[in-house]
């Protein structure tokens, strides 16, 4: 099945320099997908963003691959030889706490789980736009890394991780639990938009569900409580991607 590439070439932010220099130095990604044209497209969007990458085409050669180096695998299902669901029970009992995030175009909840059941990380629903790959590729070597900073800032907007607190220019913000998870996780990549999908299932740990608007809705409370006394505005939605926190 041939991948169909973003029609539009989005700006993705940088990482900041610490990150960009650990990525450079350790961060190596085995990429194991046998349609050719989009694993030359994991490959260059990875590569562009300073990551050290190899490409395999079938589920044998991933396991071949696979070294103690390795920082992130990502995993197609569909596979010659070996699938993608072997190749997670094959590598867990050595690489228990390698990061996987699978690729697939199989839609139904029930793969989903099963991929994630078998030991993946995330999983991402082909075709997906490139920036949220890499969203998620960053998602899940910090998760591995085990370092989050207690604060983070975008513009005049702060959050505290350790107290739970959210200030805009010195105003506290009063956030529910959930609406404080929303914002904490937009704002773990400001800059980069993240899907309706990606919120819904990294901040309310379910599987996408299109008859439900929950994500919009906790959207809009957020923008009430965080953007309404200021004249910038830092939450925006991303027509055909979703929603990012920015101040430009």
């Amino acid at each position: 099945m041939a991948f169909d590439l973003p029609s539009e070439v989005l700006r993705v932010s940088p990482l900041p320099a610490g990150e960009v220099s650990r990525a450079k130095q350790t961060r190596r990604v085995l990429v194991v997908e046998d349609d050719l044209p989009l694993a030359r497209f994991l490959s260059r969007t990875l590569q562009a963003e300073a990551y050290e990458v190899e490409v395999v085409h079938d589920g044998s050669a991933a396991l071949t691959h696979l070294q103690p180096s390795t920082d992130l695998l990502i995993l197609d299902l569909n596979l010659p030889g070996l699938d993608g669901f072997e190749v997670l029970r094959l590598l867990r009992p050595d690489l228990p706490k390698l990061p996987v995030l699978v690729l697939t175009a199989r839609s139904r909840t029930e793969d989903m789980v099963a991929a994630l059941e078998c030991g993946a990380d995330d999983c991402l629903t082909k075709p997906f736009s490139y920036v949220e790959l890499l969203a998620r590729v960053r998602a899940l070597l910090r998760r591995n890394t085990g370092v989050l900073p207690r604060s983070v800032c975008v513009a005049d907007l702060v959050l505290f991780r350790d107290e739970h607190r959210v200030e805009r220019n010195g105003r506290k913000v009063d956030l529910t639990p959930r609406e404080f998870s929303l914002l904490e996780f937009l704002m773990r990549e400001p800059g980069t938009p993240v899907s309706r999908a990606t919120l819904m299932q990294q901040v309310w740990g379910m599987e996408v569900d299109t008859s439900t608007n929950v994500v919009d809705v906790y959207m809009k409370y957020l923008r009430d409580k965080v953007d309404c006394d200021d004249d910038v505005k830092l939450i925006r939605t991303v027509r055909g991607v979703g929603y990012v926190v920015s101040a430009a």
